[in-house]
């Protein structure tokens, strides 16, 4: 008895409808992170996150999904009085209620996503045009783990590196020599082997140092600031380049060098003297890192409450500091209420290229700041010497 075959007609793309709005709604939720990105990496569930791979951040530009009603089939029509011109205001959009200013709120609030994202995908679209700047071969490169790259092909290797594609010519070469326009009957003689070369790399080194203020002017606010910076630099060094070394400073009227655990995790207390910091970061490069065999690079961030009579000692440091570095980076964080600090006018006094400030009035600032540090060669296009 003949089997019969039903065809079913379905329209099978309807099947996959699901994966493909869900691939475009996290198309969407990519965008809105790159949208919101200055707001994102300061995000307390990033940077007190203790290491998760996967962490929930607020997206306020993205909204939760929802059926919606197509407004654009309705009928529309619409006539005005006359008279206006070009840039006439003619209505202002109705304001949600925010919650602020005086007495509780009687408005509805705006509702948003909140979507969970990889480390991973945040560093990749601020890491992108970031890169160690001024960046110059030293006397004395490392060498890193040699790199392997297949450049030849042979007739004997391992089966795990046969060149399909060449052994397969081979074969159809001797067919066609016999007659035989086919491929078969593949003999030893037919087989190919890719074989690599081991390729040895040699990187330049560099050293950055991360100098942070913990005297007792630096509040809460203030030291997120400055971890949220120098959280964003480790991982970005650290994803980007093997020959870097990490050295961390801590300093009130006095700087001492601590470990990482240390640096991230210190309370405030005591009295501002910056150019302590300054001074220590001078005797380690002297005494580890001779600039002949390193590119060195000095991060300070602090509130700018200096003592008064330190500044000078301050501008003498750093003055001491430019010949040897390939940049130092200063950054402040300003009170919204106050003007930048006696101390950054005195840096400003500073004609030297090398030298980059940043003042940084809020958190979603710490994007700029990163990208003003760390910017590529014209305006932060990738690229420069490895290292």
């Amino acid at each position: 008895m003949p089997v019969e075959y039903n065809l079913s007609r379905e329209d099978w793309s309807l099947h996959r409808k699901g994966y493909l709005d869900q691939q475009r709604h996290q198309e969407k939720v990519r965008e809105a992170i790159k949208k919101n990105l200055p707001h994102i990496i300061a995000e307390e569930s990033i940077i007190m996150g203790r290491g998760k791979k996967v962490v929930r951040v607020p997206i306020r530009s993205l909204e939760e999904y929802h059926f919606r009603f197509n407004y654009n089939q309705g009928q529309h029509a619409g006539q005005g009085s006359g008279g206006t011109r070009k840039g006439t205001v003619i209505g202002h959009e109705a304001a949600g209620g925010t919650g602020k200013g005086p007495g509780a709120g009687d408005e509805p609030g705006v509702d948003y996503y909140e979507a969970e994202v990889t480390l991973e995908e945040v560093q990749e679209m601020l890491f992108r045009d970031l890169e160690l700047p001024n960046l110059q071969e030293k006397k004395k490169p490392v060498m890193v783990s040699p790199a392997y790259e297949f450049r030849d092909v042979r007739r004997k290797g391992l089966m795990g590196n046969l060149d399909k594609k060449r052994t397969l010519l081979e074969n159809l070469k001797r067919n066609a020599m016999k007659g035989k326009l086919a491929i078969g009957g593949i003999t030893p003689e037919d087989l190919r082997f890719k074989t690599w070369e081991e390729k040895t790399r040699y990187e330049t080194s560099a050293v950055v140092l991360a100098m942070m203020d913990t005297s007792g002017s630096m509040g809460t606010y203030e030291k997120y600031i400055a971890r949220t910076f120098f959280f964003w630099m480790v991982r970005f060094l650290r994803s980007r380049y093997q020959q870097v070394d990490l050295v961390f400073i801590a300093h009130h009227t006095q700087a001492r060098e601590v470990t990482e655990e240390e640096f991230f995790a210190k309370g405030e207390s005591g009295g501002t003297r910056c150019s302590s910091a300054y001074r220590l970061a001078l005797e380690i490069i002297d005494r580890r890192y001779p600039p002949a065999d390193y590119n060195i690079y000095p991060f300070h961030f602090t509130d700018g409450d200096n003592l008064p009579s330190d500044n000078e000692a301050c501008l003498e440091a750093v003055q001491e500091l430019l010949p040897r570095v390939n940049l130092l980076g200063y950054g402040e964080i300003v009170n919204p209420y106050y003007r930048t600090s006696t101390l950054m006018n005195v840096f400003k006094r500073i004609k030297d290229d090398r030298l980059v400030t940043v003042a940084v009035k809020d958190k979603s600032e710490v994007y700029q700041a990163l990208r003003q540090f760390f910017a590529g060669p014209k305006g932060g296009e990738a690229g420069g010497t490895r290292i």
